[in-house]
This record gives structure tokens, sequence and C-alpha cells, in this order.
């Protein structure tokens, strides 16, 4: 098998007296999709801010394309390649989605302290901005400022302004939450269609749209990994269905 897009190796990290990582190991592969899974409080958004360099792992290390990313903080990773989505949209509401993608564009292209003026008057990203709207589904609504979208556009929104880095990784929190079955179908076609510009580590809570969309998923308890493998395997896995899956499935 081709070397991992994303490594971790021995992830630890605790706050106190709670451990929120365990030795945790895992690989995302190009092309694919790896959910992780858990109850709530396993770790799993902890997990994603080590990964993402938001927070200091006590030991252990990240590789991206077999470097290491020892060392780098978050804005250095993103630079990098790994870009994240949050549980609670990250968009800037009293801005439009084109202006919200411009943002992701020009930091991109470490234009960030130019801000809007420049490219505003960039033919080429405004462009880049409207397509990125139109393959997350909202095209035309470019001019709408984004407090006025509705909770289903707002992701679709930060998945726009995710691409719009154009990452070598995903790190998807939660893209799902708080959508009704419409909104988890439209968000679930796009996942099927971005993994083709780069693979994804899936946090989500939506069983029916892990199942469906993940290659592969680890379950995280107490963070520690108790089993990895593909959606098959996990259904079956007695441990897994004791700590989490329950009769869900």
């Amino acid at each position: 098998m081709t070397e991992p897009v994303l490594e971790a190796r021995a992830l630890n990290k605790r706050f106190g007296a709670v451990v929120a990582s365990d030795q945790v190991s895992l690989v995302l592969h190009s092309g694919e999709i790896h959910a992780l899974i858990g109850p709530n409080g396993a770790g799993k958004s902890t997990l994603l801010k080590q990964l993402a360099g938001e927070t200091a792992s006590d030991s252990g290390e990240v590789f991206l394309s077999g470097q290491s990313l020892q060392g780098l903080d978050a804005v250095h990773r993103a630079k990098a390649g790994i870009a994240r989505s949050f549980q609670i949209s990250s968009i800037i509401p009293a801005l439009t989605c084109e202006q919200n993608v411009l943002l992701s564009f020009e930091a991109r292209e470490r234009r960030i302290f130019r801000f809007f003026r420049p490219a505003l008057g960039n033919l080429s990203s405004l462009e880049a901005a409207s397509d990125y709207l139109l393959r997350v589904g909202l095209a035309g609504r470019e001019g709408v400022i984004a407090a006025e979208l509705s909770h289903g556009e707002r992701r679709r929104l930060e998945l726009a302004m995710v691409l719009a880095l154009k990452p070598a990784v995903f790190l998807l929190d939660e893209p799902m939450a708080g959508l009704g079955p419409e909104g988890t179908g439209e968000i679930r076609s796009l996942l099927q269609d971005l993994r083709k510009e780069a693979p994804m580590l899936l946090v989500e809570h939506d069983m029916d749209a892990v199942f469906a969309l993940a290659d592969r998923i680890s379950v995280l308890v107490y963070g520690k990994v108790i089993a990895s493998g593909t959606p098959n395997e996990i259904k079956s896995n007695s441990a897994v269905q004791e700590a989490y899956l329950g009769d869900d499935i």
C-alpha cells in the first residue's frame, strides 16, 4: 500500500486526570474517508485538534505525506495542507459568502494581510470563489450575507471555505450536525464528491452517514482506539457494540 497521506503515531494528551488521547495511532490514505466515532467525551475533537496543531500533544508525532509536523502550530499545518472544519460553523456572519471564501483563498496564497480590496479587484480570485461556491451548491449566493443563510447553507459555505484552501487532508468535525434528513443527504453527496480532492478524517455521530461514507472506521472510547477496520468489521465487533453502537446498527 502507498504511503499514508496523514499518519498519527502514538499520540497522547492528558488534561489533569483526564486522558483525552491514549496512544492513538491511525492512518489516512489517498481517496479514502476514514471515520472516527465514539461516545461523547471520547476524545474525538481533541484528536482533531492535535492533528491540526491547535492542541499540542504530550507525546507522539503526526506526519503529512511522510514529513513530520512536529513543532508546527495550526497556522503552519494549515499552510502545509491540513484543513479543518468545526462542529460549530466557523464562518464570519457579517461577511458575504464570496468574502468568506476569499478569506480562505487569500490565506492559502499567504496574502491575508492584503485582505479584501486587492482580492475583490482580482478577477481570478473572484472566479475561484464563485467556482468553490458552485461546487457546494451555493451558486448565485455570492453576495448573500452569511448571517442570512440557513443552517444547511452555512455548512455548505464552510465546506467551500475548506475546499478553497486546496488541502492535502480534510479534518471534518460533524459536518452534518443539526441537519435534517434532506440536508444530511445533500452533505453526504457533497462529501462523496470532495473525497476526490483530498482524503477525509470524518468525525460524525450520524451512524447511517458514517457507514454509507466511510472506507474505514476507528472507534475511540476514553481516548483509546478500541477497534479499527472496515464498516462491516466494525458492525460485527462485539467490543464496539458493547461500548458504543449497541442496538443502533
